[in-house]
Protein backbone atom coordinates (compact mmCIF):
# COMPACT_ATOMS: atom_id res chain seq x y z
CA UNK A 1 0.00 0.00 0.00
CA UNK A 2 1.20 3.38 -0.97
CA UNK A 3 0.28 6.70 1.15
CA UNK A 4 0.44 9.98 -0.53
CA UNK A 5 3.41 12.09 0.71
CA UNK A 6 1.97 14.24 3.14
CA UNK A 7 3.77 17.85 3.90
CA UNK A 8 3.72 18.14 7.48
CA UNK A 9 4.49 21.98 7.33
CA UNK A 10 1.05 22.90 6.13
CA UNK A 11 -0.52 21.08 9.29
CA UNK A 12 2.39 23.46 10.99
CA UNK A 13 4.50 20.20 12.28
CA UNK A 14 8.04 20.63 11.75
CA UNK A 15 10.60 19.68 8.76
CA UNK A 16 12.25 16.58 9.17
CA UNK A 17 8.92 14.49 10.56
CA UNK A 18 9.18 11.05 9.01
CA UNK A 19 6.73 9.95 6.87
CA UNK A 20 5.00 7.41 9.34
CA UNK A 21 5.39 10.04 12.56
CA UNK A 22 3.10 12.52 10.38
CA UNK A 23 0.42 9.69 9.26
CA UNK A 24 0.04 8.68 13.30
CA UNK A 25 -0.78 12.40 14.37
CA UNK A 26 -3.16 13.18 11.55
CA UNK A 27 -4.76 9.63 11.94
CA UNK A 28 -5.13 10.32 15.85
CA UNK A 29 -6.52 13.41 14.93
CA UNK A 30 -3.13 16.01 16.26
CA UNK A 31 -3.92 18.38 13.47
CA UNK A 32 -1.64 21.23 14.64
CA UNK A 33 1.10 21.56 17.66
CA UNK A 34 -1.30 23.08 19.79
CA UNK A 35 -3.45 19.80 19.81
CA UNK A 36 -0.11 17.96 21.30
CA UNK A 37 -0.45 20.34 24.55
CA UNK A 38 -2.92 18.22 25.80
CA UNK A 39 -1.56 14.57 25.45
CA UNK A 40 2.34 13.75 27.10
CA UNK A 41 5.10 12.50 24.83
CA UNK A 42 4.44 9.30 26.32
CA UNK A 43 1.15 9.64 24.36
CA UNK A 44 2.48 10.42 20.82
CA UNK A 45 5.51 7.93 21.39
CA UNK A 46 2.55 5.50 21.50
CA UNK A 47 1.07 5.76 18.60
CA UNK A 48 2.37 3.68 15.87
CA UNK A 49 4.64 5.05 13.38
CA UNK A 50 6.11 7.59 15.96
CA UNK A 51 9.61 7.50 17.53
CA UNK A 52 11.99 9.39 19.51
CA UNK A 53 13.19 11.56 16.72
CA UNK A 54 9.72 12.89 15.78
CA UNK A 55 9.22 13.19 19.88
CA UNK A 56 12.40 15.32 19.45
CA UNK A 57 11.55 17.14 16.84
CA UNK A 58 7.86 18.05 18.26
CA UNK A 59 9.19 19.08 21.79
CA UNK A 60 11.77 21.58 19.89
CA UNK A 61 8.64 22.95 17.62
CA UNK A 62 6.62 23.33 20.55
CA UNK A 63 9.14 25.00 22.93
CA UNK A 64 9.93 27.39 20.16
CA UNK A 65 6.39 28.38 20.61
CA UNK A 66 6.91 28.83 24.91
CA UNK A 67 4.50 25.41 24.30
CA UNK A 68 4.86 21.64 25.70
CA UNK A 69 3.29 18.35 25.53
CA UNK A 70 1.25 17.86 29.37
CA UNK A 71 3.23 16.83 31.77
CA UNK A 72 6.37 18.53 30.22
CA UNK A 73 7.70 21.31 32.11
CA UNK A 74 6.40 24.24 31.45
CA UNK A 75 2.94 23.12 30.63
CA UNK A 76 0.67 25.74 31.60
CA UNK A 77 -2.49 24.70 29.48
CA UNK A 78 -4.97 22.86 31.87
Amino acid sequence: MTHNEIDGTAYDFPPGMSQPALRALLEAGYTSLEHLTAITAADALALHGMGPKGIRLLREALAARGLSFAGDPGNTVS
